[in-house]
């Protein structure tokens, strides 16, 4: 019997560990590195490695990405363009030639804007920025050479890295093995000419909030033209751990020289609130016309050491299938499922307001939704025109619980004392008329 048990839980945690790397709302999302081996050398082999980001809304931000893995055999990196290891390892047993990195598990992060052009590679040299395929494809792709030695010279004796890791900046990637699939073709720059790899592997890496934090990073909070309640976010909706740690909107701290510098841990600053999330998004019932209504949308920093560049406000709500337009900012429908247009994407002009900035007077962004009604489902009913689920990059925010809603005031149903006294004095006025 207790084997049955463990067994069952054993599968149960497997299908759970699966669970989480999926997001509904983008089903298909994920990072692909793919390995395209270019040429052999007497030892070992050229690669060029690509990182295609593949999430709708889900970008890697400041300070980037960081790649590791761990050689199958005795691989060492010769060199590399595009990027490079944060350590070379122990190379003392090499004479003459010494490789860029002897590590047995290298760590790669990419190459910052501005580096000699000889060590520049195609779509290197972003800081290891990655935009989300959604938002920007040209700037969703990252790539790099890298030159292996000690290493298989053949398709047959070449052994794929292992134990893939993928930060971003954070953890909360997941990455499967290496899988072999066929070779990339290439054209050559007057498309008369296919070319391909002479081998090419795969590593598929998916995102999970659950592995990333415990607490969500983001919240949302409520209000409408019909009712006077402002719905704030939850209590202690990101975690009220570092409530000793925050600091005060009017503390003479935040004119100290430098406390606004982000950190090497990319550790934050937050403002203190009943809510203690860095991120708060508020959405606003505004105007009811005959046939449309609007909604203004508001995105508010509360951290003191990050600006959020390239940022995307995810929402789901029926009537998103309706958007008549959409005044400040960029607006694309996510259509996960064929039959299913609930969902949208909003991020910020560029060069307009794609920077959310720091806290303070500047640390907010702002636009306004116009949607069509739909007859046969708009309601401001039991909290129908607020959105069922928010994401701000790509984290999923905590809403407040539906029974906090602003309600809309019921006028259909008066006092019956009162409608008895109104009979009565119509009656009474009617007789002393009489």
């Amino acid at each position: 019997m207790r084997g049955l048990i463990g067994v069952a839980g054993f599968f149960l945690i497997a299908l759970i560990s699966h669970a989480v790397a999926f997001d509904p709302l983008d089903p298909n999302g994920n990072i692909t590195i793919k390995w395209d081996v270019m040429s052999w050398t007497p030892d070992g082999y050229v690669a060029t490695v690509t990182m295609n980001n593949f999430q709708m809304y889900r970008h890697i931000m400041t300070p980037g990405w960081t790649l590791g893995w761990t050689w199958a055999k005795k691989e060492v990196i010769w060199s590399m363009v595009g990027a490079q290891t944060t350590e070379q390892g122990d190379c003392s047993k090499f004479k003459g030639n010494v490789p860029h990195c002897c590590k047995k598990n290298p760590t790669v992060v990419d190459m910052m804007p501005g580096v000699p052009y000889n060590q520049q590679f195609t779509n290197c040299c972003k800081g290891g920025v990655l935009a989300s395929w959604g938002q920007d494809p040209q700037s969703s792709v990252s790539a790099f050479q890298v030159s292996v030695g000690q290493a298989g010279t053949s398709n047959k004796t070449v052994k794929l890295p292992k134990n893939f890791t993928l930060l971003g900046p954070g953890p909360g990637y997941t990455c499967g093995p290496a899988k072999i699939v066929p070779p990339t073709k290439f054209f050559t720059p007057d498309l008369r000419r296919k070319t391909q790899a002479l081998m090419t592997w795969n590593v598929t890496c998916t995102y999970s909030q659950f592995l990333a934090r415990k607490h969500p990073s983001c919240c949302v909070s409520m209000s409408s033209f019909y009712n006077e309640t402002i719905t704030a976010c939850p209590s202690c909706a990101c975690g009220c751990e570092n409530r000793n740690k925050c600091i005060k909107s009017d503390s003479k701290l935040l004119s100290v020289v430098g406390v606004n510098t982000p950190r090497k841990d990319n550790a934050p600053l937050i403002q203190c609130t009943h809510h203690m999330c860095p991120i708060r998004v508020h959405w606003h019932v505004k105007l009811n016309y005959k046939d449309y209504w609007r909604v203004k949308l508001t995105v508010t920093n509360f951290n003191y050491r990050i600006n959020y560049t390239q940022w995307t406000l995810v929402v789901q709500h029926p009537n998103l299938n309706n958007v008549t337009q959409v005044f400040s900012f960029d607006y694309k429908p996510l259509v996960p499922y064929e039959s299913v247009n609930d969902t949208g994407m909003f991020y910020g002009m560029k060069f307009y307001n794609d920077l959310l900035m720091e806290a303070g007077p500047a640390g907010t962004v702002q636009s306004e939704v116009l949607l069509q009604k739909d007859k046969e489902t708009f309601s401001f009913k039991q909290g129908w025109a607020f959105p069922r689920k928010v994401y701000f990059n790509g984290e999923e925010c905590m809403l407040p619980p539906p029974d906090a809603y602003p309600y809309l005031p019921n006028f259909a149903h008066h006092s019956p004392v009162a409608f008895t006294t109104l009979l009565f004095s119509l009656l009474f006025l009617f007789i002393v008329l009489i």
